[in-house]
């Protein structure tokens, strides 16, 4: 049965691309730094680095936290929706953790239907808004290529499938076929793409919290970091 093969075998490869995947970016990003330039001073006055990179991530972490996101805050405010339930709803799904406690024997704690819902649609519509702005602004329009586009509907499919497999709409079982194998080609997507910034993200602004808490006036009393 088809169903049995995507949730199966296919799931399998794809986890398994995935997690290897994502780690090799990580391990390629920090043998590529430069060590012998010293771009960062990784071991001297490590406190001013460690407290530089926990910093930058929490202020970019938190919505408005820094300048770059006061800038925009329409923007901020669907870029912070999207990527919150692109990451918490596949994690919480009820139906996902069923699915984790038949194959692997554990699950995580489970959020409410109705809350799902509710998530999938704010992805949904924050990534159409996104892809609106790509479209309608010529600044962004001119860095956006194809892979940009492919991208988001990479992102959307598995929740608007997961969607009107939910809700049957139409055939139910042909929706959550579809659904998994969108899920799938998300995973094996995001090593390869730049929907590997839901890890790359951290290390890129621990390395620039390090650098600035410790060569760019990190060490300074009262220097806060707001503005990165």
């Amino acid at each position: 049965m088809l169903y049995d093969y995507v949730t199966g075998p296919i799931a399998l490869i794809s986890l398994v691309i995935f997690f290897v995947g994502i780690t090799a970016r990580v391990v390629l990003y920090i043998r590529g730094l430069d060590w012998r330039l010293d771009r960062v001073t990784y071991t001297v006055n490590v406190k001013y680095g460690i407290k530089g990179a926990l910093r930058s991530l929490f202020f970019w972490m938190m919505p408005y936290g820094t300048r770059s996101w006061r800038v925009k805050p329409i923007v901020t405010f669907f870029v912070f929706a999207l990527h919150i339930g692109v990451l918490f709803t596949p994690i919480f799904l009820s139906a996902h953790n069923i699915i984790l406690k038949e194959k692997f024997n554990f699950s995580f704690f489970t959020i409410p239907d109705a809350l799902a819902d509710i998530l999938t649609i704010i992805v949904i519509v924050s990534a159409v808004v996104l892809l609106i702005r790509r479209l309608v602004l010529p600044e962004v329009r001119n860095i956006t290529d194809f892979k940009d586009y492919m991208m988001i509907a990479i992102t959307i499919a598995p929740f608007l499938t997961g969607f009107l497999a939910y809700h049957q709409a139409g055939d139910s079982q042909f929706w959550t076929i579809v659904h998994i194998i969108s899920g799938e080609i998300m995973l094996v997507a995001i090593p390869f793409t730049k929907l590997s910034h839901f890890v790359m993200f951290f290390c890129t602004r621990v390395q620039i919290g390090m650098d600035y808490g410790i060569k760019r006036g990190g060490m300074k009393k009262g220097y806060s970091g707001q503005n990165w």
